[in-house]
């Protein structure tokens, strides 16, 4: 299995993972051949790009630790949330059918043999907000997990960091699609949604103190230029800390209204380069280490001008996995280790789309 950019897709391919609409609901079943109407559609709906499956990458396997139907039970939960919320309604139910979702995500983590995970996200552009509240979630509880938090802290940091952007709902629209930048004043309305999400969670849901926290502080950064109160690293709370890299680096790999997508490797790059100055250096180490910046199925070109497939990744270093190189001869294809002592002068250069 391979992932291939929405660009790069052609008719008779074979979808390898379901895929999922704007409502979420099934949209192209795993098996499945592509036909041109339906490459327009995943392209009408600007979804980056689907996993496909063919003789080139039939033996490279793509593990989820959620999976798509979970997932996208979340995602429905928090957009019925957000909805509500916008609305002016209070739905206990909608409320409760998050509280689960939550629980059964954070189950499904910390009883998974996985140590490090493989993310590349096949979100529905329209639906931005509540897949990337979902991503902010599932990353942040996977921080959480891997520095040790009990079930009832990962608990709390799960619903502060999948409701991080609740605030936004009280946003105007344009403001919130804008293409363009955004002006002083339109800024600062933006900004204002941390505080707006944190006073409306407190005085409407029964969640902890803890959850609230991270809403209102997932903005902060280390060196005091966040916001809503320029706190310095030492006074961020640490669901806030983890809430904020993992809020960016979800960001960074999405497209927006303002900008395309970047490659999972350049957001890890920039969190890595943002250590000590805008993340804590202690949780971006955790997030490097848990987080691969090249999913399996990526496609990637060597330094030494080679081309291949992501096939695994090494838990010891993500910038060095297993790679299945790409031959015009499909039976001359092999496997390199870049974690290989005799590899060690061959570097991943950039991802490819093809």
């Amino acid at each position: 299995m391979r992932f291939v950019p929405s660009s790069c897709l052609k008719p008779g391919m074979i979808i390898g993972k379901d895929l999922y609409g704007r409502n979420n609901e099934l949209m192209l079943a795993a098996g499945r051949k592509l036909s041109k109407t339906e490459i327009s559609r995943i392209r009408h709906l600007k979804i980056q790009g689907i996993y496909i499956t063919d003789k080139l990458s039939e033996d490279i396997e793509v593990i989820d630790v959620i999976d798509s139907s979970l997932k996208n039970s979340a995602v429905r939960a928090i957009k019925n949330v957000f909805h509500t919320t916008k609305n002016g309604d209070f739905s206990k139910e909608n409320f409760v059918d998050l509280k689960l979702v939550v629980d059964e995500i954070i189950d499904k983590l910390i009883s998974s043999s996985e140590v490090i995970f493989n993310i590349m996200d096949l979100k529905v552009f329209d639906d931005y907000t509540y897949y990337h509240s979902v991503n902010v979630f599932i990353f942040s509880i996977i921080i959480g997990y891997s520095m040790k938090l009990s079930k009832d802290d990962l608990y709390n940091l799960g619903m502060g960091a999948i409701l991080h952007d609740i605030g936004k709902v009280f946003v105007p629209r344009k403001i919130l699609d804008k293409k363009g930048e955004l002006t002083d004043e339109e800024f600062e309305i933006m900004k204002s949604h941390s505080e707006m999400g944190w006073n409306y969670l407190r005085n409407k849901w029964n969640i902890s103190n803890d959850s609230i926290i991270a809403v209102l502080t997932h903005h902060e950064k280390c060196n005091g230029s966040g916001y809503p109160y320029s706190l310095k690293s030492e006074k961020i709370p640490e669901f806030g800390k983890i809430v904020a890299i993992s809020d960016v680096y979800d960001a960074l790999i999405s497209d927006r209204p303002y900008r395309k997508a970047i490659q999972p490797s350049e957001a890890m790059e920039y969190v890595i380069g943002g250590a000590g100055l805008y993340f804590d250096p202690d949780i971006v180490s955790i997030f490097f280490k848990r987080i691969m910046p090249y999913p399996v199925g990526t496609t990637v070109k060597l330094s030494n001008g080679l081309k291949g497939i992501v096939a695994e990744n090494n838990p010891n270093n993500g910038l060095r996995p297993r790679i299945k190189i790409i031959s015009k001869q499909e039976r001359d294809c092999y496997y390199i280790d870049l974690y290989d002592r005799s590899m060690l002068n061959v570097t991943i250069v950039e991802s490819l789309a093809i």
